[in-house]
C-alpha cells in the first residue's frame, strides 16, 4: 500500500485549479487539487465524477442547484450534468472519475 498525504500533496502543488493524478485504479482516477477562491466555467463530462472535499469548502452549482460541499462531504456529480464552481471554494478537494482510454 502506498501513503499519500493529500494536504501536504495539494498545499506543494504550483497552480490551484490544476489536479494531479494520485492513483488508478483500474478505469477509475483519484485525483488532488487545491481549490483557491476562483471560480471555474461550467463543463460536463460523460461520466459520473465524485468530488470529496478534504478541508475548506466547495460552492457548486449543478444542474442549476446551488450546492454547498463542506470538509468531509461528497457529492456525485451524475454524467452529463452541467457544473461550475463558484467563487469562495476554497481548500483541497478529491475527485474520483472514470478514466475512458484506461488499460
Amino acid at each position: 500500500m502506498n501513503f499519500v498525504d493529500i494536504r501536504r500533496t495539494a498545499a506543494q502543488l504550483p497552480d490551484a485549479w490544476s489536479s494531479l493524478l494520485l492513483a488508478q485504479v483500474a478505469s477509475t482516477a483519484v485525483k488532488v487539487l487545491r481549490m483557491d477562491g476562483r471560480p471555474l466555467v461550467s463543463e460536463s463530462h460523460d461520466t459520473a465524477e465524485a468530488l470529496l472535499v478534504v478541508d475548506g469548502t466547495l460552492h457548486l452549482v449543478a444542474d442549476g442547484i446551488e450546492i454547498e460541499v463542506r470538509a468531509g462531504e461528497m457529492y456525485i456529480v451524475e454524467a452529463g450534468v452541467e457544473h461550475a464552481v463558484h467563487p469562495g471554494s476554497q481548500g483541497t478537494l478529491v475527485i474520483i472519475e472514470h478514466i475512458s482510454n484506461a488499460a
